[in-house]
């Protein structure tokens, strides 16, 4: 009896609301691994299921979305990459890191109303749902890093030492990317308007970052908009990590790096003051 009493004992979990803007138990995520390696593979399968070519969209979509680039700044607007390098190489470096803060916003951003039948009813921390999303975009990133790589062998472009600062520039496209993402989520529970504004967005946001052009060559009229767009400096960072190309004006790159933290703090913070709603409304 006591034997049973004991396991009984070690096996009772406590639920208690969150006393900070911090997830009520950062260590719950731990706990529940299993579960985000799951719900991680799950998202990547579900991506590609039914789909003739499957994983090659990954390889395809930033080849796509360079070669467009290169055609409308390089060919119409006769732009050349700076440094040498050619715009296709530059085009594809910006759209490796940009198609991995698009996916990761949009993936968690869905993910809450994705699994609502999960959330009402059974219990785990709510912040796993658009954390599954970052693993499995870390795949699509991985497969992509290999084409660029090939690019840069083919091409004779090395960047120094500065390569070894890649992927902290990525590592805080992901943060942006995961704090924009869990803050539309958590809003999109009870205003279902998000599901469209957000897409709108995302549309909008390539215009005003340097993608398929550098910072030099933005429009007069509308660099302060790009300046104040927090991507900026971390898409400049990016090509000098991997193609050589000029750092980011000092100014620009700080203002990215907080502009980066504050998003994702935001979004951390708006989600986990919303959380204990999610069953209730969604």
């Amino acid at each position: 009896m006591s034997s049973s009493t004991s396991e009984l004992s070690r096996a009772r979990y406590v639920i208690r609301p969150p006393k900070s803007w911090l997830p009520q138990n950062p260590r719950e995520l731990w706990d529940f691994r299993g579960l985000l390696a799951r719900l991680a593979a799950r998202d990547l399968t579900l991506r590609y299921r039914q789909t003739f070519l499957g994983m090659i969209w990954v390889v395809l979509q930033p080849l796509l979305g360079a070669g467009a680039l290169t055609f409308v700044f390089g060919s119409v607007a006769g732009l050349k990459g700076p440094h040498g390098v050619p715009i296709f190489v530059m085009s594809f470096a910006s759209m490796t890191a940009w198609n991995m803060f698009g996916t990761l916003t949009s993936r968690s951003s869905g993910s809450l109303l994705g699994n609502s039948a999960m959330i009402q009813k059974v219990f785990f921390p709510r912040l796993l749902l658009p954390l599954s999303t970052l693993l499995s975009t870390l795949v699509d990133l991985g497969v992509s890093l290999l084409v660029m790589v090939g690019l840069l062998v083919y091409y004779r472009i090395w960047a120094g030492p500065a390569i070894i600062l890649a992927p902290v520039w990525l590592a805080l496209f992901a943060l942006i990317g995961l704090g924009l993402g869990s803050m539309a989520a958590s809003m999109s529970v009870r205003y279902r308007d998000i599901q469209y504004i957000l897409p709108m967005v995302m549309q909008f946001l390539p215009f005003v970052s340097p993608v398929g052009f550098t910072l030099a060559n933005a429009p007069h009229g509308l660099r302060w908009l790009v300046v104040a767009n927090p991507m900026t400096g971390l898409l400049e960072a990016f090509r000098w990590s991997v193609l050589g190309t000029a750092f980011p004006p000092m100014g620009v790159f700080v203002y990215s790096i907080i502009g980066t933290l504050g998003v994702f703090t935001l979004g951390i913070v708006v989600f986990s003051r919303l959380e204990r709603q999610f069953a209730d409304v969604i």
